[in-house]
């Protein structure tokens, strides 16, 4: 969401990540040139050397960008998760949301351009997953230790809870996405698969009846 306070600067920044994160997407990162970001940006070549000082550092925003936006949302539904919403399907609703956001095409194609230059620029790679799925793991998990306290989860190592949780939402969708090169699913059965794993997941970490 854009704030009424944001700089001209900012706003050229922001407009600028944009236009590449859509040429990157679009031609991968040797078909892009700064000169077609610049066209997208409705900028000149020179405003965008201005602001980005090359094309690696402009694909390494887009990176880091990209990662914290879906770390956003994720956060922002782990903080509602309170007792009452936790009752009322809460860990449910978490999990599609999850799994609708991270399987979204253009994120997976993002994704699949990260592995692509991993060898090249690993430190795009780390940098993906520290701000992206470390972030997120360690959101899930500060949640899970919550839900634990109040007796809804048993969970001893709350870290390994999450990445339980986060395989069994996404190993199978994702790696069938990105080694077929699309998503065949549509958002309905990756919610019906959410919806199952988290079945699953109660089952080996619901707070028991004594």
């Amino acid at each position: 969401m854009k704030t009424a306070v944001e700089t001209r600067s900012a706003r050229k920044d922001r407009e600028i990540i944009e236009a590449a994160t859509a040429a990157f997407i679009a031609k991968g990162y040797d078909g892009t040139s700064m000169e077609e970001i610049a066209t997208r940006a409705c900028a000149s070549k020179q405003t965008v050397y201005k602001h980005f000082t090359d094309k690696e550092t402009l694909f390494s925003e887009v990176v880091e960008s990209t990662a914290s936006q879906v770390n956003d949302v994720v956060e922002s539904v782990t903080m509602l998760l309170s007792e009452a919403r936790f009752l009322e399907g809460g860990l449910q609703q978490l999990a599609r949301r999850l799994t609708t956001t991270l399987m979204n095409d253009e994120l997976l194609k993002l994704r699949r351009l990260i592995i692509a230059n991993a060898d090249r620029m690993p430190q795009l790679g780390r940098s993906w997953y520290d701000k992206g799925f470390e972030r997120m793991l360690a959101s899930v998990a500060e949640c899970f230790q919550k839900l634990s306290s109040r007796g809804l989860l048993q969970t001893v190592d709350h870290r390994l809870a999450a990445s339980h949780f986060f395989g069994m939402l996404l190993w199978i969708p994702m790696n069938e996405a990105m080694f077929t090169g699309s998503n065949p699913r549509s958002k309905a059965d990756l919610e019906r698969h959410a919806d199952a794993s988290v079945e699953a997941f109660l089952a080996a970490y619901g707070a028991r009846s004594k």
